[in-house]
């Protein structure tokens, strides 16, 4: 089962130095093998074409797409959290070693809207852990790592982030906005790494696709 997964895998994403590789994330669910750390997923078709769906719990999750040697270029993920206070944290986990050793950046669905202006800045977060935790950004870097979306979309529906990943920086956009929602220099030392989908403590998380885009390794 494990070489039909990979098999199945390559054949749907097969990485190169230039073009676009869609991913699609209920595709891998189906074969039977996922690499989820701390959730567990399950395949749903509600409202359209088929996703994953990681479940709520404690402490962070991830789900480990098996390509370990993403370096740089532009990732493209569909996904859908809720508007919920303190319960939505989704997003993309990239340079990962393993499940506590990664850098991400996700969304916070139920700051998009917010009245509050503070809350609406914690809209969008980079973290590197295990060093770079949210809670020590926050404290030690306020407003560095984390910002507003500039054009919020509906916190209950379907939205596209894109970050482009670079040795010394990050950026991120929402949706087909322009200017960037999050722009950051890295916290740790560029190298290649898996990719996966990422939820937050207390937070599951719907999923559609990736897209990779012009993945460059060394």
């Amino acid at each position: 089962m494990k070489s039909f997964f990979y098999f199945i895998l390559l054949t749907l994403c097969s990485l190169s130095v230039a073009g676009q590789k869609r991913i699609i994330l209920a595709d891998l669910g189906k074969l039977g093998e996922q690499p989820v750390h701390n959730r567990t997923i399950s395949i749903k078709k509600t409202d359209g074409d088929p996703y994953i769906s990681l479940s709520q719990g404690k402490g962070e999750g991830i789900f480990w797409l098996p390509l370990k040697n993403f370096r740089n270029g532009t990732i493209i993920v569909e996904m859908r959290g809720k508007n919920v206070p303190q319960q939505s944290f989704i997003g993309l986990a990239f340079g990962g070693k393993n499940d506590s050793t990664f850098e991400a950046v996700y969304c916070r669905p139920f700051n998009f809207l917010s009245t509050d202006s503070v809350k609406r800045v914690h809209s969008i977060q980079y973290i590197a852990h295990p060093r770079y935790t949210w809670m020590l950004l926050r404290e030690q870097y306020n407003g560095q790592f984390e910002n507003e979306i500039l054009s919020p979309p509906n916190p209950d529906d379907w939205f596209r982030m894109r970050i482009k990943i670079n040795d010394t920086s990050v950026t991120a956009f929402i949706n087909n906005e322009s200017r960037p929602s999050l722009q950051i220099k890295r916290l740790t030392s560029s190298q290649n790494g898996k990719i996966g989908l990422f939820v937050g403590n207390n937070s599951g998380g719907d999923f559609r696709f990736i897209d990779i885009v012009n993945n460059r390794t060394r």
